[in-house]
């Protein structure tokens, strides 16, 4: 049995000597990492892993940023840097900044959403995609829009549904808005889009997954069975059969060989996408649930706010818009020195410029004449995004919100609780489904 070694004091100095220089250096990289850069903005990082996410999607009255940005905003300014969704983020409630965002996406600035978010949205999402994908995916929404307002069948689909909504609720006082402006915007939807009837079974089977999806949308991305996360994946993949079903069909029918029948009664745009677009199945159906996401959820959301801020505004208002047939658009959707380092997420907060009292005075107010100076209210005003992102389908919505209003103020007068209030979640949500009690218009 060997004796053990022993160790002169010069090697034990030494290595003394080593060991703390590696815990310094160890130290030092500790300190760096903890310690923000000069100019990054100032913020609070929040818990481990979850960072401030559960603060972030908390719910809010829509007229307002919500006790989050309130309370970071007055603590780090307009733009402070956080912890969202598994990222270091900088978030920017700043006007300047998130229009630099904007008109620089996919050059300094590339969209992003967290890696779980493409089990909901699908890896070839209009809304995830970049570069030459994102261009081909819009070229093809944006052809859907002109389709659309060109083709004389899609006026009287939005005329006769819109009719027949008012003729449905003569016998009613009361009615959930929300509710039924959804099957409205959908009915429109999946009748030009896929050409099949709301009230088909494979109608109420795309309003009952899209009522999921939505919820998942914008929830804590935890892939666990009860989570609403977990929930939207599962609704993603219904949604996708019931689109891939519709294609085996039409396939199998022969129906979509050779489209070239514009303003056939007939037509639909999943014929136009299979027949004259070169695109793959599942980029058929990421351009379908793009199209319905944005076609039918937005669209009856800015419908339920409409209504909801008409209740809630001066006579005058009800009765200037029933004299010209006009509506009010609002807003759905959520210059700086500073530096943002590789890798960080950014997050503009598009709905905190339309709320900024420094911008528009007594933003919470509902008032339709703050837009009549179009020039300029376009730079302080980004209801449909901008840049690249610009929404395709604005033209589309402002057609079809037209319609049903003008109906609308012409056949009813209406008012909601005195507790009813849109709620974001970020997503815009009423309490109960906007319940309205209505009765019919004498004049």
């Amino acid at each position: 049995m060997e004796a053990p070694a022993s160790f002169s004091p010069l090697t034990i100095a030494l290595s003394l000597a080593m060991a703390a220089v590696i815990l310094c250096q160890l130290l030092l990289k500790l300190f760096a990492a903890a310690t923000p850069s000069p100019s990054l903005p100032p913020g609070c990082m929040g818990f481990p892993f979850v960072g401030e996410t559960l603060s972030f999607l908390k719910p809010h009255h829509s007229n307002s940023i919500g006790t989050f940005l309130q309370r970071h905003c007055s603590r780090f300014g307009k733009v402070f840097k956080s912890h969202l969704f598994g990222s270091r983020a900088i978030v920017s409630c700043d006007r300047e900044l998130n229009m630099f965002i904007l008109q620089n996406d996919d050059k300094l600035f590339k969209v992003s959403y967290p890696k779980a978010m493409h089990g909901i949205l699908g890896s070839n999402s209009l809304i995830i995609a970049a570069g030459d994908t994102h261009r081909k995916l819009r070229n093809v929404v944006v052809s859907f829009v002109s389709w659309c307002k060109s083709n004389p069948t899609f006026l009287h689909c939005v005329d006769k549904l819109s009719v027949s909504l008012m003729d449905s609720w003569r016998s009613q006082t009361r009615v959930l808005f929300c509710k039924e402006v959804k099957m409205f915007a959908l009915s429109v939807m999946v009748k030009e889009l896929l050409g099949i009837d709301a009230n088909e079974s494979i109608g109420s089977r795309i309003l009952d997954e899209f009522e999921t999806y939505m919820k998942g949308f914008v929830s804590l991305p935890l892939n666990l069975p009860g989570t609403p996360y977990y929930k939207a994946v599962k609704a993603r993949a219904k949604l996708s059969g019931i689109v891939k079903e519709i294609m085996r069909e039409r396939k199998k029918k022969g129906l979509v060989v050779g489209v070239e029948k514009e303003g056939d009664d007939h037509e639909n745009f999943l014929d136009v996408i299979m027949s004259n677009w070169k695109l793959d199945e599942e980029e058929i159906v990421s351009v379908v649930l793009d199209i319905l996401l944005g076609g039918y959820e937005t669209t009856a959301t800015l419908m339920g706010l409409i209504v909801y801020f008409l209740a809630h505004s001066p006579p005058n208002v009800l009765a200037n818009l029933k004299q010209q047939h006009q509506q009010q658009l609002l807003n759905l959707i959520y210059g700086t020195d500073i530096f943002i380092p590789s890798g960080w997420k950014v997050h503009p907060v598009f709905s905190a410029i339309h709320l900024d009292p420094t911008l528009h005075p007594y933003p919470q107010q509902f008032n339709p004449w703050r837009w009549r100076d179009d020039k300029e209210m376009s730079k302080k005003v980004t209801p449909f995004g901008g840049g690249p992102r610009l929404c395709p389908g604005i033209e589309l919505a402002k057609l079809e919100i037209a319609f049903f209003l003008h109906h609308l103020v012409l056949n009813y007068r209406w008012k909601t609780s005195a507790d009813e209030c849109p709620l974001a979640y970020p997503y815009v949500e009423f309490k109960r489904d906007l319940l309205l009690e209505i009765e019919p218009c004498s004049c």
